[in-house]
């Protein structure tokens, strides 16, 4: 099987509210997929399509090669969930209550539970009600990974976690996913998203805005260049490709269109280039520029933006 999740033209309303607007997305198996967006923009409302607990309004939907509705069950025997906000019964003890969520799939693999108790430094002889959220965490994704599964959804999960634990986390999906495992992860955390995803998609008010690797993201935006030369730099103000242009007696600093490139730094060479800085853009980058007008609206610098 190619893909491991995908969904077309997928439509959910709640009232006049559309939530989703004709979703495509497509997960490959064997690979991390980052799901981008802020509060709003379809994240849990398509989550929870894939794992049956809503209907879309309409569209198709295939997770595992079967339908996320009607075949539920069989599914959730082949998938891992992590939320980001966990809910535990207050009366047990944390590893009481992985192994509820792990037996809930028909037994599980105790060497590999207790490895994955000890990675998280977890301490599962604690009641659920007197840990912390970070602990709440360590249970789901404990149980998740402790679980021999195709598939893992994991919706924010490193919220709470300090930086140690997010490190291992992303060492644990990177180990799951060399065995043939998938991962769909949503997450804010983007430098969470760079560091760990092989391709990532961007929802923007319930529609997917881009997707792709990271490398081809990078070529549909631009690059940040801050050069330093011999003879002032002349000829460049208003050429195509060139934005944001800052000159200087020593040089200039501007951002470049991927196409130009090439070309821009061989015009550079006329003035004697002594120093040159290329930075490619990041992930929050490429986020931003589809959040760019929210974020100026947020900020108060919404005019003339």
């Amino acid at each position: 099987m190619d893909a491991a999740i995908v969904t077309r033209a997928l439509v959910k309303r709640y009232g006049k509210t559309v939530a989703l607007d004709g979703v495509d997305l497509s997960v490959r198996t064997g690979e991390i997929h980052g799901f981008l967006g802020p509060n709003g923009a379809g994240k849990s409302t398509t989550i929870r399509i894939l794992l049956g607990l809503l209907r879309s309004d309409s569209g198709d939907v295939t997770l595992l090669g079967g339908d996320p509705w009607r075949d539920a069950v069989a599914l959730h025997r082949r998938l891992a969930y992590v939320p980001g906000d966990v809910n535990l019964w207050p009366n047990l003890s944390g590893g009481e209550a992985i192994d509820l969520l792990l037996s809930l799939r028909g037994g599980f693999d105790r060497v590999r539970r207790d490895d994955m108790i000890d990675r998280f430094q977890l301490d599962p002889t604690k009641r659920c009600s007197s840990y912390s959220k970070g602990n709440r965490q360590k249970v789901a994704i404990v149980a998740a990974f402790a679980s021999d599964v195709d598939l893992y959804i994991l919706d924010e999960p490193t919220s709470g976690l300090d930086p140690l634990m997010e490190a291992v986390f992303q060492d644990v999906v990177k180990e799951q996913v060399r065995q043939g495992k998938t991962a769909l992860l949503s997450s804010h955390i983007l430098a969470e998203a760079e560091a760990l995803c092989d391709r990532v998609s961007i929802i923007r008010k319930g529609r997917i805005v881009q997707s792709g690797t990271l490398d081809e993201m990078r070529h549909l935006t631009r690059t940040s260049i801050h050069v330093h030369t011999e003879s002032p730099v002349r000829g460049m103000e208003g050429r195509a490709g060139v934005h944001d242009l800052a000159l200087d007696a020593e040089g200039a600093t501007f951002e470049v269109d991927a196409e130009q490139l090439g070309d821009v730094l061989a015009e550079l060479t006329a003035f004697g280039v002594v120093a040159l800085t290329s930075t490619p853009p990041t992930l929050e980058d490429l986020f931003l520029r589809h959040y760019g007008d929210e974020l100026a609206e947020l900020t108060g610098n919404g005019a003339g933006s």
